[in-house]
């Protein structure tokens, strides 16, 4: 482990440490600890009261936008996402899919002509899948093969600095 890696989990670990010795004197805070839905949502409590924890294992600063840089852009709006199809032949496509607390429309699901094989670069996300009685829960490095017309839904996406994804999308070639 890196030492700079290391300073920066035990500075998680202070924080962590001063947010608990906080929430366990403050019954108000406690409280609203209590009612955090999500690990986004506790983050955001810490933060409101000076506390940066939200910073994964092994994460790095954003690079600065510009260049050639997957993860170099700044964060679409909350609730939306922003796709750049990075290169484009006739039978399949590359994608870049930035998503900040982004997620399908209720009742809405994918349904698509082509396969789809995702790999999430940043963040995590929560994908539904028809049929499935879990979500699957996704973080950074991992990916899925979605084969075409599996129907499914985005459930959840980080918040800034978001979700960003590679994705790959072809079609079965026609006769030969």
């Amino acid at each position: 482990m890196a030492e700079a890696q290391l300073q920066q989990f035990l500075d998680k670990v202070r924080q962590l440490n001063a947010f608990v010795a906080l929430s366990e004197a403050d019954p108000i805070l406690r409280e609203a600890l209590r009612d955090c839905s999500d690990h986004h949502a506790v983050v955001a409590l810490a933060r409101s009261r000076g506390f940066e924890i939200g910073r994964r294992w092994g994460e790095t600063d954003p690079p600065a936008a510009g260049g050639d840089n997957l993860l170099a852009s700044g964060c679409p709006p909350a609730g939306e996402e922003c796709i750049t199809v990075l290169v484009e032949q006739p039978t399949w496509r590359l994608e870049r899919i930035h998503s900040c607390q982004a997620s399908s429309p209720p009742g809405f699901w994918y349904d698509q002509t082509e396969h789809e094989w995702v790999v999430l670069l940043q963040g995590s996300a929560r994908l539904a899948f028809d049929g499935e009685e879990h979500q699957r829960e996704l973080c950074r490095g991992d990916s899925l093969l979605i084969p075409a017309h599996q129907r499914h839904r985005v459930a959840a996406t980080d918040p800034s600095p978001g979700s960003v994804w590679l994705a790959l999308f072809w079609q079965e070639a026609c006769g030969g």
